[in-house]
């Protein structure tokens, strides 16, 4: 028998998991263009979901929850419930309850709570918002928003339902409602919702265009498990797109 030792694991940095749903094909690549170089280990669960995104579909993902964090390791720093509109249905603070009820003790966090985070980060309070959402699902996200003290002066939705052609929506046409969603008066900031939106490509393009930070759901999750993980992430952790990482 050889005899062996013992490491922290791959990477050797942070450790953070991500509850990805099924239908999601955005995330992990955009992580990877963040991640691709640093020395954090991102570990991905898939979490069953419909294909059709709407208030009641979402919420079924709550009984779900414990199963899919059981699928990660143990020994996380963080980890990420990876759906904008889930953890508006759901509530953030029962998927934080949900995840610890199987890794206890755990920072945790999801688009909402990272993007909202994100906006305080850059000082902005009034936004225009740009999803891929039917109304159904539009309505709860800003009434949320509002209740965190942020204003969206203009929404702009795709009303894509199904959830599989959300991730075929071309950057062009995400680009378009974002400098569309500019021109409302006293706009501080962009958001663009959904984690299964490609928006990475067109970040930086946008905020040269309007002169507006713009937040995305997956730039803002990764960044905001990012700052959780503190110190733990090593020297190099992240080169993301937009003002929110230059900050």
């Amino acid at each position: 028998m050889m005899d062996y030792r013992l490491n922290a694991g791959a990477g050797g940095g942070a450790r953070l998991g991500l509850i990805v749903l099924a239908t999601d094909e955005t995330l992990e690549f955009e992580a990877r263009c963040v991640l691709g170089g640093g020395d954090v280990q991102l570990l991905h669960a898939r979490i069953p979901v419909a294909r059709d995104i709407n208030p009641a579909t979402l919420a079924q993902m709550d009984a779900a929850m414990p199963a899919a964090a059981a699928l990660l390791p143990a020994g996380l720093d963080v980890i990420g419930y990876a759906c904008t509109s889930g953890a508006t249905i759901i509530g953030q603070a029962r998927v934080a309850e949900q995840v610890r009820s199987v890794h206890p003790g755990i920072d945790v966090t999801d688009p909402v709570t990272a993007v909202i985070a994100a906006l305080n980060h850059v000082g902005a309070r009034r936004i225009g918002m740009v999803t891929p959402y039917l109304p159904s699902v539009t309505a709860p996200l800003c009434a949320l928003l509002a209740a965190n003290g942020i204003e969206t002066l203009s929404e702009i939705s795709f009303a894509e339902g199904d959830d599989r052609r959300v991730a075929r929506i071309d950057p062009a046409s995400t680009r378009a409602a974002l400098i569309e969603a500019a021109g409302a008066p006293g706009t501080e900031a962009l958001f663009a919702s959904c984690t299964n939106l490609q928006t990475f490509g067109i970040i930086d393009e946008v905020e040269a265009q309007t002169g507006l930070p713009v937040i995305t759901s997956n730039q803002a999750l990764i960044w905001h498990m990012l700052r959780l993980a503190g110190g733990r992430c090593g020297p190099a952790q992240a080169d993301g797109p937009g003002r929110l990482f230059a900050a």
